[in-house]
């Protein structure tokens, strides 16, 4: 059987993050298999993530490698293309493609057939310009995620995608973290609400909404969301971690065990293990003190 990998062990490999991953995923540059709530990705997938890495390393957008994939499909007929198959050749902001056993690249965006390393004087042509398309907004916001100090600017650039891209699931979810770190939470809850609106199935959805109204006190809506996040997303650890905590917020020891029962069996050596032993010492019953053996009598 191929071997295939989770998006955590893709993450350690490829040091991409998980929101880029699934923004790579809803363009369909990758198209991992989905199972039991996550997403496995094959050997093909992850030399097609390379190349996304090393395109976008070059300023290239993604949503433009998208465009790209979608042209060859229709100049070519070859609906379902994968990056893996495809050969890329930059030329400044211009992507060339080698389709495949072609002996020199094609710039589908020009519909011809262009040599490696050609150069061109070119008339520059007058635009309208109309500002930045939702997907590179997107983008801009990923590359602020990653530094503290910019996380007001990643908020308000996701509110702009959402201005454009009003039910993008994925940029409340990214709003919604971010406004979370900033010590915003009901309006993170209101974010992460929506994108359960949008999609009721989406178990990140649930589970960001369940941390937050656990957080808020709103024990009961917390666990009827962590539940659901439960059944979609069962190998997820982190869900029956949290669930946990809530089940004990609420008093419900036996359900609170058997969540801590299932984030070990996910995350034997996670990084909440620990706690989650204690949490299960704490609720074990105690062990009654066994009867005195009576003196023996003489007969």
């Amino acid at each position: 059987m191929a071997q295939r990998y989770t998006r955590k062990e893709v993450g350690r490999i490829l040091g991409v993050e998980p929101s880029r991953l699934r923004y790579w995923e809803r363009l369909r540059l990758v198209r991992p298999r989905a199972k039991w709530g996550e997403r496995f990705y094959s050997f093909g997938d992850l030399v097609a993530l390379r190349t996304m890495q090393r395109l976008t390393d070059h300023q290239v957008p993604a949503w433009r490698v998208r465009r790209v994939v979608e042209l060859m499909e229709q100049q070519f007929g070859t609906p379902g293309s994968s990056l893996q198959e495809l050969h890329f050749v930059q030329q400044g902001r211009d992507v060339l493609v080698f389709p495949p056993g072609a002996s020199r690249p094609f710039d589908p965006l020009r519909r011809q057939w262009a040599l490696p390393f050609e150069t061109r004087t070119e008339v520059a042509k007058v635009r309208v310009l109309t500002g930045p398309a939702p997907e590179e907004l997107f983008e801009h916001a990923l590359d602020c995620e990653a530094d503290p100090d910019l996380l007001p600017q990643t908020v308000e650039i996701y509110r702009q995608v959402l201005e454009l891209e009003p039910d993008w699931i994925e940029a409340h979810i990214n709003l919604g973290v971010a406004l979370y770190q900033l010590g915003r939470v009901e309006e993170a809850r209101k974010e992460f609400a929506a994108a359960v609106e949008l999609d009721p199935l989406s178990g990140i959805s649930r589970y960001n909404l369940g941390c937050v109204l656990e957080e808020q006190g709103r024990i009961d809506e917390a666990i009827e969301h962590l539940c659901r996040a439960a059944r979609a997303m069962p190998a997820h650890a982190d869900v029956h971690f949290n669930l946990a905590l809530a089940y004990e917020k609420r008093g419900d020891r036996e359900l609170a065990r058997r969540e801590w029962l299932a984030y070990l069996r996910y995350a034997p050596k996670g990084l909440w293990a620990d706690q989650a032993r204690a949490h299960l010492k704490e609720l074990s019953p105690r062990s009654k003190s066994a009867a005195p053996i009576p003196f023996p009598r003489k007969v």
